[in-house]
């Protein structure tokens, strides 16, 4: 006998009921996420190694950089806010049938504008790298070099938009490892094609393609994973219904939202370019470390909570929205604290320690140090931020955040022009954590206003013994480091990677001491 409305949205629940708490929901997506964090900053400190500080490295940061862009307008955080809503209440209202149609409609759809972009920016990649990077024309060798690799990069895009819809499937059905995990096959891809760059032109053209290479494999896997649930998406004639409109509706105003953060990340790579060799590769340096808690603390709760969330208010529960967004929040900035205060106090250490090996100079470590500094300002807002947004994405307004958003970037650009002529690299990353804060509290407050976000006593003492620790952890890097220093000065070797290892063990035991603490004379628990 067929499921009722009601039958079906209960069963939706009850299969997310036995997948686990939030909390152990965003450890999982965290876990994946981490392992495929730390295998990147590995990726990363090989391909420094091989490629160096100077032109290769630098065109590869480009070439890697520029498909990513519209990767992130298309394909993840639009996508997910339009798509996953709209599968819950296509899986609610009408079971299998509904969501493979409008799975099929969408992957369908995705595929040919994505191959037509492809195609577009193949001919026209050396026009589409003039006006995003216009500082390149003054450097013929790296100009062409860049347009070489993006030629060799750009594919990703078309396959990583595809790996997006399966990820956002499976999110829907509370399934949140594989899409997780994926990333780390861009990890190994890259490690194993640097490896083996004496078959490629050079190492700056075997990256290229293990980045390529790497979203080939994503596709199979999250395929894969996708065919076992019976919810594979395939080629087939669009139709254009109600719930494929109801999509369409939800993704325009998400990609653009996305969007206008995406323009202020533009306008980092057209100045980069226009600061000369090397300050596209402190950025990039700076953001993949920066990206690290991002990626394993604010992606991972965004991810759980929009599916969360858009569960409970599909069930009429608002007052449970909320309470699962003060958890989130409470656990993201509990977990991103220690970065935000190792990115602000030892920044030049931690680049230089993972950084300086091979043929990767001090000097460059240092720039993208000070850059990462700039970023750490902004780290608690941009973890945030998803956490936020899913206040409005779970009840399927994503008008609201794109409008936040295009706000944050109306003072994030203009920052840029204005900071950056004084701080160089560095100049950028402070106008974007400038606009990062914009955005986080301007959708925190509109929540507020409109009855779908309340801080409750347990988030507030979760902030206060977060500030606590941190403040506890801040005073012992300044104890322990001028010590450390001394100490290390007599080793003949890794004397910055010792006196990282270090402090990290210092800091860890710190923290997690006034955490303990802290809980304990408090009497909080994000569990409740």
């Amino acid at each position: 006998m067929p499921l009722t409305g009601e039958e079906r949205t209960i069963r939706v629940g009850d299969r997310a009921a036995a997948r686990g708490p939030m909390l152990k929901q965003i450890l999982g997506v965290g876990g994946w996420t981490l392992i495929s964090r730390v295998t990147g900053l590995l990726r990363d400190i090989l391909v420094a190694a091989v490629l160096g500080s100077g032109l290769m490295y630098e065109a590869f940061a480009y070439a890697f950089r520029l498909p990513n862009h519209f990767r992130a307008i298309f394909g993840e955080g639009a996508f997910n806010a339009a798509f996953v809503p709209s599968y819950a209440r296509a899986e609610s209202e009408g079971g299998a049938i509904a969501t493979k149609r409008l799975s099929d409609s969408v992957f369908t759809l995705l595929l040919g504008a994505q191959a037509i972009m492809l195609l577009l920016a193949w001919v026209y990649m050396p026009t589409f790298v003039n006006l995003i990077a216009p500082g390149l024309s003054e450097r013929p060798a790296e100009f062409d070099l860049v347009v070489t690799l993006t030629r060799i990069t750009f594919p990703y895009l078309l396959l990583i938009t595809l790996v997006t819809q399966h990820t956002a499937t499976l999110n829907a059905l509370h399934r949140f490892g594989v899409g997780a995990a994926a990333p780390i096959l861009l990890n190994v891809s890259l490690v194993l094609c640097v490896t083996l760059a004496f078959l490629f032109p050079s190492a700056a053209h075997a990256a290229a393609f293990g980045v390529t290479l790497s979203g080939v494999l994503q596709l199979i896997v999250l395929m894969l994973a996708a065919r076992r649930v019976d919810a594979l998406a395939m080629p087939s004639r669009p139709v254009f219904d109600e719930r494929l409109k109801g999509f369409f509706r939800r993704l325009g105003p998400a990609t653009i939202g996305t969007a206008g953060l995406q323009i202020a990340i533009f306008a980092d790579t057209g100045l980069s370019s226009l600061l000369g060799q090397g300050a596209m590769a402190s950025i990039y340096n700076a953001e993949r470390l920066y990206q690290l808690p991002i990626g394993v603390i604010g992606i991972a709760a965004g991810t759980v909570l929009l599916s969360e969330v858009s569960r409970r208010v599909a069930r009429g529960d608002l007052e449970g929205a909320i309470h699962a967004q003060n958890r989130a929040m409470g656990w993201t900035l509990m977990l991103a604290a220690p970065f935000v205060v190792a990115f602000l106090l030892i920044p030049d250490l931690i680049v230089a320690a993972l950084l300086v090996h091979g043929r990767f100079r001090l000097d460059a470590a240092e720039a993208a140090g000070a850059v990462l500094a700039a970023y750490a300002i902004g780290l608690p807002a941009v973890v945030l931020i998803r956490s936020a947004v899913s206040s409005f994405q779970g009840r399927g307004d994503t008008k609201t955040p794109m409008l936040v958003a295009l706000a944050a970037v109306g003072v994030n650009v203009p920052l840029k022009f204005l900071l950056t002529p004084h701080f160089g690299a560095a100049g950028l990353a402070l106008a974007t954590s400038a606009g990062a804060w914009i955005n986080f509290l301007s959708l925190y407050l509109l929540a507020h206003r409109q009855g779908v976000a309340r801080a409750d006593r347990p988030f507030l003492k979760t902030l206060a013994v977060v500030f606590a620790a941190s403040a506890a952890l801040a005073a012992a890097i300044f104890v322990c480091d001028p010590w450390l220093v001394s100490l290390t000065q007599a080793m003949p070797h890794f004397q910055r990677e010792t006196r990282l290892a270090s402090l990290i063990l210092i800091g860890a035991i710190v923290y997690a001491g006034v955490l303990v603490t802290g809980a304990r004379i408090t009497g909080f628990s994000l569990h409740k």
